[in-house]
């Protein structure tokens, strides 16, 4: 017996193809769960519908080719269990999720699946400073700027900052310490955020350094 294929029918052969679609774009906006409750489906029925919006968004976006592009990690499970993230940051969509760590060789498989052409083609990646990225990047695509991502640099540079006003109040003694003691914050906080009492108290604290 021979069966013949309708282009308008989903993988499901319950449903068309366009209410797969519908329940995809769905699904980007609410959880699976959500929407097999408002459309009367089984949770495996929209999460199969779902599978196969994403993979029609896939083949309609093409292979990735990116000029621009982030890397950061998510936290997959506790115990510091990572996976690498690859986005293209001028589509603003991810092009690759890695499958083991975060480790050099990972961020290494993403550029040899990329191939030579398209690394040679990556003008800039973003990532935070962590040194496998880093070293795999400059590896794959030498060519490529690397800009740290803002959190991390003020991260180290509020540690720095606090290492010096711990050092400088071990330094002083007595009443001079006030000067320095509380001010923790007052140092770390944008000046537009302080409160005119904090200014003063930062200005009194430079000025006493300064004497």
């Amino acid at each position: 017996m021979k069966l013949e294929r309708l282009d308008f029918l989903a993988d499901n052969p319950r449903y068309t193809e366009r209410f797969a679609m519908d329940v995809g774009r769905r699904c980007s906006r609410a959880s699976v769960r959500d929407v097999a409750r408002e459309l009367g489906l089984h949770w495996h029925t929209v999460k199969d519908l779902e599978k196969q919006y994403m993979r029609a968004q896939l083949a309609k976006a093409g292979a990735p080719s990116p000029v621009v592009i982030g890397i950061d990690e998510i936290a997959v499970r506790k115990r510091h269990t990572y996976r690498i993230v690859v986005s293209d940051l001028l589509t603003r969509r991810a092009i690759w999720f890695g499958v083991e760590d975060r480790s050099e060789a990972s961020l290494a498989q993403f550029y040899a699946e990329l191939g030579p052409k398209k690394c040679g083609q990556v003008r800039l990646a973003v990532m935070d400073m962590w040194k496998p990225f880093r070293n795999a990047s400059v590896a794959a695509a030498p060519q490529a700027a690397i800009l740290f991502d803002k959190f991390h640099i003020m991260r180290h540079l509020g540690d720095a900052l606090d290492k010096v006003r711990k050092a400088e109040y071990a330094r002083l003694s007595g009443k001079d310490r006030r000067f320095i003691k509380g001010q923790k914050y007052t140092l770390l906080s944008r000046r537009e955020n302080l409160t005119q009492l904090a200014q003063l108290e930062a200005c009194f604290a430079f000025l006493r350094e300064t004497e």
